[in-house]
């Protein structure tokens, strides 16, 4: 009978523990909490001070490329094939490689939109960062949830089998509560943590969306100078062809023809150095596409849009504050640091282990049989002040350094924000000046060359230079022109998103760093 009364003892204590509830307020961060057994779904915050969201990787690429209109076989079936790629025509003002350039038969081209999509899905960092990112969002329930209980049996063999004594046994259940906000406290670190984690990996994305979309406009700009030194290779024969005639006619010397020839050699050299940018330019995309470096690639847009007008740098500054992921990382932590200084100043009060213990070690008289079994808790001392004042001053400064890098950080986003509206302010008025004055003046300056020369007013050493200065004039224009959307992608990741339009932009407030 003793026997069947301990296992009744045990059941009802453990039944005791696990309908075990308190509720309570962290008076240091106004946070409810509700405390439950480990086995109970509802032992988290009631009220989270942050709500971690938890993207998996499909659901962040969807939402990052919802509007690209994707080949049902993946972007993996796109890019080797030219006929498969979509073409986009620009819509916005548009700026020509060369304009009198012959222009080729409409084909199909390279999709920036849809590469840099395939970019972030290909990307193993983005991966690895999102995992990450999942992986410390997994610390809540962990962080939040009761200590396992605790089972102890003893049995003094000794008693087995004898005479005059019984079996002498303890059995011992116990259950461990931490004080009041603490478990609360471990949660909201963990979710700010999370929450940090998933901005990073946000930054991490737009940093690989600027270097994707480098890479394209560097192709893009290889392909068009190839194009020039085409034409003006053309161009170049002609002219010798017009000395060599010339020649024939004893009106101009064998100068004019060991002339062009070295144009026309200096021509080739630049061929090879094209084709070597050409290579390069090849295995960067290949390299962010993760397929072999010398895959082919459909052709690039022989056009590129420019858009006239910025939004006022102050709005795009404000606007950075408040979208930028490493902003919103440094906020995450303040919080999480914020709730390790609160967990701290807790360590002063004690937790609560609470049991019950059943102990057939008493040879009493048979009247003293229902004092075997036993409840009762305990508790730890912290009374080491000196360790635990310790602990609050370094999360006290721990919360400080956070606060002090955001600051930095604001100040920093705001510099690159300003730096490159500017650098994006330089290529737009270049832009204008080539497409307004230097190239038609320099084209007017080639037919000139060219008139005087066919009726010998001019040598032909005047009429290269004036073709050198004509074909370094459209470089250059292509050159500013890649250029201005290189830097308007830097502008983008600089306020951490597509630019607004420069009408009706409202600011948005930067996060509080509180």
């Amino acid at each position: 009978m003793s026997l069947v009364r301990m296992v009744g003892f045990c059941v009802c204590v453990a039944a005791i523990m696990a309908g075990c509830r308190t509720t309570q307020t962290c008076s240091n961060c106004s946070h409810q909490v509700v405390n439950t057994s480990p086995d109970d779904s509802r032992a988290m915050p009631v009220t989270p001070t942050i709500a971690v969201q938890k993207p998996s990787i499909t659901s962040l690429q969807q939402q990052a490329v919802a509007v690209l209109p994707l080949p049902p076989d993946g972007i993996s079936a796109v890019y080797p094939t030219v006929a498969q790629v979509s073409y986009q025509q620009p819509t916005e003002n548009v700026v020509q490689g060369a304009e009198s350039l012959p222009q080729a038969p409409a084909q199909m081209e390279f999709c920036l939109a849809e590469f840099v999509a395939e970019v972030q899905a290909r990307n193993p960092s983005l991966q690895a960062m999102m995992a990450a990112a999942q992986a410390t969002a997994e610390r809540y329930p962990q962080v939040v949830a009761l200590d396992d209980p605790m089972f102890n049996a003893n049995l003094a063999p000794a008693s087995l089998g004898s005479s005059t004594v019984e079996g002498a046994y303890t059995l011992e259940l116990s259950q461990k509560f931490p004080w009041f906000g603490k478990r609360a406290a471990r949660g909201r670190a963990a979710k700010a943590d999370a929450s940090s984690a998933y901005a990073d990996a946000e930054d991490a994305r737009l940093r690989l969306i600027e270097t994707a979309e480098l890479a394209f406009y560097d192709y893009y700009l290889v392909a068009r100078q190839r194009d020039l030194l085409g034409w003006n290779t053309d161009v170049m024969r002609q002219f010798r062809d017009t000395a060599q005639s010339k020649y024939r006619a004893n009106q101009v010397t064998q100068q004019d023809i060991l002339q062009a020839d070295v144009e026309l050699t200096q021509l080739e050299r630049r061929q090879l150095e094209l084709e070597r940018m050409k290579t390069v330019a090849m295995a960067r995309i290949n390299t962010l596409l993760h397929q072999p470096t010398n895959t082919a690639l459909p052709p690039p847009p022989r056009q590129l849009s420019f858009t006239d007008g910025l939004p006022d740098v102050n709005q795009l500054q404000q606007i950075a504050a408040g979208q930028r992921p490493e902003l919103a990382s440094l906020a995450s932590q303040i919080v999480a640091r914020q709730a390790d200084l609160c967990l701290a100043q807790k360590q002063y009060y004690p937790d609560t282990e609470v049991y019950g213990h059943y102990d057939t070690y008493w040879q009493p008289a048979s009247t003293q049989g229902d004092l075997r079994g036993e409840v009762g808790a305990r508790v730890n001392l912290p009374i080491y002040y000196g360790r635990l004042s310790a602990g609050v001053r370094e999360a006290d400064d721990r919360v400080n350094q956070k606060r002090a890098e955001y600051d930095q950080k604001l100040l920093d986003i705001q510099y690159e924000v300003q730096q490159a509206y500017a650098e994006v302010y330089e290529s737009q008025q270049a832009l204008k000046l080539y497409t307004d004055k230097l190239v038609p003046i320099a084209e007017q300056n080639v037919a000139a060359a060219r008139s005087n020369y066919d009726v010998g007013k001019s040598s032909f050493l005047d009429l290269a230079v004036a073709q050198r200065q004509l074909i370094d004039v459209r470089e250059k224009h292509q050159e500013v022109l890649a250029e201005y959307h290189q830097r308007v992608a830097s502008l983008k990741r600089a306020i951490g998103g597509p630019l607004p339009s420069s009408q009706g932009i409202e600011a948005v407030p930067a996060p509080s760093p509180n």
